[in-house]
């Protein structure tokens, strides 16, 4: 099985960072901590839409092959 997290997951750690930094009640130390790990999370999430938006657009031709459209 493996350890990678769903796109839901993450975007659930990711909230949960965010909400946790909002309420102010965070060392300096755990704040940029979290920041780091939010900005990990961020750019993971960033890859996973682009990847799903390129999938997307692409359109399978009457012979089968894959075309990409524009956008």
């Amino acid at each position: 099985m493996s350890d990678k997290k769903t796109f839901e997951e993450n975007l659930q750690d990711l909230e949960a960072i965010v909400a946790k930094l909002e309420t102010g009640d965070v060392a300096l130390e755990e704040a940029l901590s979290e920041f780091q790990k939010g900005m990990v999370l961020s750019k993971d999430l960033q890859k996973t839409l682009e990847e799903a938006e390129k999938t997307l657009v692409k359109v399978m031709q009457a012979d089968g092959s894959e075309t990409e459209m524009d956008a």
